[in-house]
Parts: C-alpha cells; sequence; structure tokens
C-alpha cells in the first residue's frame, strides 16, 4: 500500500505520524514476513537526507518493534561465545570474507586484523556491525 501526501519528501515516505501508520500500523511483529517488511520500511527512513520529527518518531518505534522481534527470535541461534566468535558467526552467514568486514569498517586490512585478534572492535565498528547485520550491539560487547 502506498500513501502520496503532499508533504513527501520521497516517494511514498509520508512526513506526517499518522500517514505514516496509515501506510504500516505499529504493532508486534509476528513473523518473518512482516520483520521483512518492517525492515524495509526502515531501511527506507533511514537513508533520508532529512527526517521530519514525526518520521524519526516512526523510525525510533518502528526500529524497537523490530529489535524486540530479533531478541526473541534470532539471538537466541547466536553462538553464546566472545564478540569475536559472533562476529565470525555472522560473516559466515552472510557469505563475507576479512576483506568484506575491512571494507565495511572503512580499511581493507582492518577486517584480518580484527579476525585475528590484533585490533579490538571499537564503538564506531560495532555502529557499523550492528547497522549492516541488524542486531543489537550488545552482541559484540561479549
Amino acid at each position: 500500500m502506498r500513501i502520496m501526501t503532499a508533504h513527501t519528501h520521497t516517494v511514498g515516505i509520508p512526513d506526517e505520524y499518522l500517514a505514516l501508520i496509515a501506510q504500516h500500523p505499529l504493532r508486534p511483529i509476528r513473523s518473518n514476513l512482516e520483520l521483512t517488511v518492517a525492515m524495509k520500511i526502515v531501511d527506507r527512513l533511514a537513508v533520508l537526507d532529512h527526517r521530519t520529527e514525526d518520521q524519526e518518531d516512526y523510525l525510533e518505534v518502528l526500529s524497537g518493534l523490530i529489535e524486540e522481534y530479533e531478541s526473541q527470535h534470532y539471538e537466541a541461534k547466536l553462538p553464546k561465545k566472545n564478540a569475536l566468535s559472533v562476529l565470525r558467526f555472522l560473516l559466515d552467514e552472510n557469505d563475507m570474507t576479512g576483506s568484506d568486514l575491512g571494507r565495511l569498517l572503512g580499511h581493507r586490512q582492518l577486517g584480518a586484523a580484527i579476525l585475528t585478534g590484533r585490533r579490538q572492535l571499537s564503538k564506531t565498528h560495532i555502529a557499523k556491525l550492528s547497522q549492516r547485520f541488524k542486531v543489537n550491539p550488545r552482541l559484540f560487547l561479549r
């Protein structure tokens, strides 16, 4: 369903909270399909150069609903080990190499250094990883 208003900055993304709710109501996520839809909306909102206050509020609440669903359904599948084990698991699940990790973090050699334990994850790295893999940053603080 696509809502168009006179105040829409990007096609299909309303500026006003009630229009956003009409497009995708905020309610608990109960399936992987609902998760996929919610994540697509978050991605579309997240890349806007400027968001209205209503869009910010909507994005915050929808992100919280996604985090809640993922914590109940996905985090239990992740290894209960240290941050490096979690990172290796996520890289493997996403068919990524150490070089891919380095490019994600801004420097190709950085991936190998982190995976071999020569470098630790910084707060900036953790933020990028949690956004890329759509997981709670706490997973990298083990």
